[in-house]
């Protein structure tokens, strides 16, 4: 089987999570690397073995002389457009870190260019590799727990994904970064589209640490089907939370429910001089010198399924209605009304 070539644009920490994936892939490789930090795309060049000669700064011309086959779009949440309609026109398949984009505008422009160059794309809705969605879905699918009936899903982070690990966050919101996942695998749990939603949120604490963006969300999502979620996404939890998440999910049906309470769980807990916390077992790790974790089954999926030519888990109208959704709350918390959602 033909090897997929793979080009990077940026290099950044989920940029070495992709990395990761296509070097131990046996139908992969990392095959360029692009940044607007050049800096930082040849670090993550060298430590993958791709030649300085294919370390860019400028995505198109990656695109022209890279050699690649298939592109990883690892930009900010607001830069992915440019990127994905260009790699469209130049005839490459992509994979979209989340969100597909942060406007009904680009999402169109985006999913036009794919259709018309007739090339494939996944955006990486990863939480549906995660035992902790997959299992319940099986559950629903095989009618164990009736038909669902309502939810409430709480997806929050630490202050200090806001204020240090996303230099752009002022640029975003904690809805494209976790509520696009929220949003997902209720949909998914559900399987069904939200019809209307309602929301409020509420800003100040991250506006005075000099992030000029909301603090948190609550949110009534209202599926066409009848079912009924409640969604809350902030990322004010402290600091000394010892998981970067705050995550409890309920999903109740007809006949029965799923709790889903990982962040709170001791299964593993480690203890220093300096720092008390608990490893990550499900998102990203390593085994063996392995990458293992749901976050990594996603990209692999990703090229599975371009190497054997069959569908994504995940679909072009997965992405699209997801965005939509997010864009409704959006409009219903800065309004405070209901808001249809419009597809």
């Amino acid at each position: 089987m033909t090897t997929i070539k793979m080009g990077i644009v940026g290099a950044g920490t989920w940029g070495q999570t992709h990395a990761y994936i296509y070097n131990d892939h046996p139908h992969a490789e990392v095959a360029a690397v692009c940044d607007m930090n050049a800096e930082r795309a040849a670090a993550l060049a060298e430590k993958f073995g791709v030649p300085a000669s294919r370390v860019y700064t400028d995505h198109n011309e990656m695109l022209r002389t890279g050699g690649i086959d298939a592109v990883a779009i690892v930009t900010p949440d607001f830069a992915h457009t440019r990127v994905a309609v260009d790699a469209a026109n130049a005839g490459k398949h992509m994979i979209i870190e989340k969100p597909l984009t942060t406007s009904r505008e680009e999402a169109l422009e985006i999913i036009e260019a794919v259709k018309r160059n007739n090339v494939r794309m996944m955006v990486d809705l990863h939480s549906r590799w995660s035992p902790l969605f997959a299992i319940p879905k099986q559950a629903i699918e095989e009618g164990e727990i009736g038909e669902p009936y309502s939810a409430y899903y709480r997806l929050n982070d630490i202050k200090w994904v806001a204020t240090d690990l996303l230099p752009w966050a002022a640029k975003s919101s904690i809805l494209w970064f976790l509520g696009y996942h929220s949003v997902d695998v209720l949909r998914w749990l559900f399987d069904d589209e939200v019809e209307r939603v309602y929301a409020v949120s509420r800003e100040g604490i991250l506006k005075g640490e000099g992030v000029d963006t909301a603090d948190i969300y609550q949110t009534i999502l209202e599926f066409r089907k009848g079912g009924i979620a409640t969604m809350e996404n902030g990322w004010i939890t402290p600091n000394t939370n010892p998981n970067v998440n705050d995550m409890k999910l309920n999903i109740t049906g007809t006949k029965g429910m799923f709790n889903i309470d990982p962040t709170h769980s001791q299964m593993m807990e480690r203890f220093t001089e300096t720092k008390a916390d608990r490893p990550d077992l499900l998102v990203r790790h390593f085994i063996h010198g392995k990458p293992k974790g749901f976050a990594y089954e996603s990209i692999r999926h990703f090229v599975d399924q371009l190497a054997s030519g069959e569908p994504f888990h995940v679909t072009v109208d997965d992405a699209f209605n997801t965005t939509m959704v997010i864009l409704a709350i959006m409009e219903s918390a800065k309004t405070r009304t209901p808001v249809k959602v419009v597809y």
